[in-house]
């Protein structure tokens, strides 16, 4: 493998930014300069001279001030639309020092004005920063569940991911051809030990599937990641480890990955009946570990974690859960 083959998440904006003395992301003109260029707010042959004006502008200067009379003297309230939330995001960031502080306000619960999508394209351009250099192709997929929607296929013990946006576009383009393809059996190449190097070539296109079992790589890899993204934060050192379930009677923590996740485990801790059906959504277990750095109660104790899929077999990660919610001393 060369190292050109290494290069990936192209599409993430990584290579467009810059570092501060601590190796965190700055902002850059030409990083801000490419939502501009999004076709959201791509120039059509209907689009207004406001618009036209506005779009000219941002993309000559993409930190320019804009006045409001700006955004509402064009003629489609989508474009608008459009215009607030990327300006939104563009002052968010602006009013912190990295783009990881920016991520980490909102992991504490600062209040947004933007789409949680961009979220996610935080999320994905720091997992780049984070996976710069990686040459284990399963840890780079097994990334792409922290800020790409999952769709999840349970067959035979085996607990598939693929991309939602692959898998629904593959079935839409097999309805268009008469085919009677679904969600169910969409085409997907899985991604093993022994195929990992075709990851490298198609990074970009999100086209490849993983098994998260707990006894399989791409859990134990999912792990890895988890234990990169607490180290870039947090700067502290953890241990990650895939479980079957939770056998621990003195079980004194635990984190949600998702949304579905912290409610499961909530439940779960105070002892309440759950129907099986809800128990089944929860897909991966993990035990957390650290030498020092909890507060003192959990001194030598492990945080459980957990990821799940919603009713309708979708993983929506939320890894900020991870960074707010650690007992960490201090907090």
């Amino acid at each position: 493998m060369t190292l050109a083959a290494l290069s990936f998440w192209s599409t993430s904006g990584w290579h467009l930014l810059d570092r501060n003395k601590d190796g965190l992301l700055l902002p850059t003109a030409d990083f801000m300069a490419a939502y501009f260029h999004r076709p959201e707010l791509a120039l059509v042959e209907e689009s207004c001279d406001a618009e036209r004006a506005l779009h000219e502008k941002l993309t000559a200067d993409p930190f320019a001030l804009v006045d409001d009379s700006e955004l509402t003297a064009m003629a489609d309230p989508d474009i608008i639309e459009n215009y607030r939330a990327v300006l939104a995001f563009r002052e968010f960031l602006g009013q912190h020092d990295s783009l990881e502080a920016a991520y980490m306000a909102i992991a504490g619960g600062a209040e947004i004005s933007f789409p949680p999508m961009f979220v996610d394209q935080i999320c994905h351009v720091i997992l780049r920063q984070i996976l710069d250099g990686e040459i284990d192709a399963m840890k780079l997929r097994a990334a792409e569940i922290l800020f790409r929607t999952q769709s999840v296929t349970i067959i035979d013990g085996r607990i598939m991911v693929a991309d939602q946006t692959t898998v629904q576009f593959q079935s839409d383009v097999s309805r268009l051809e008469g085919s009677d393809t679904n969600n169910d059996n969409a085409q997907i190449d899985v991604l093993t030990s022994e195929t990992a190097d075709f990851y490298w070539e198609r990074s970009e296109f999100f086209d490849t599937a993983l098994n998260i079992a707990y006894d399989q790589p791409g859990a134990a890899a999912l792990a890895r990641v988890l234990e990169e993204w607490v180290v870039h934060f947090l700067k502290l050192k953890v241990t990650v480890t895939p479980l079957q379930s939770i056998e621990n009677e003195d079980w004194q923590w635990h984190i949600g990955l998702d949304s579905d996740s912290s409610t499961i485990l909530d439940d779960l801790y105070h002892q309440k009946d759950i129907p099986e059906i809800r128990l089944q959504q929860i897909l991966c277990l993990f035990r957390l570990e650290t030498e020092g750095g909890f507060i003192e109660r959990m001194d030598g104790k492990p945080v459980y974690l957990a990821l799940s899929q919603n009713p309708v077999g979708i993983i929506n990660a939320k890894p900020q859960n991870l960074l707010a919610n650690l007992p960490l001393q201090g907090n």
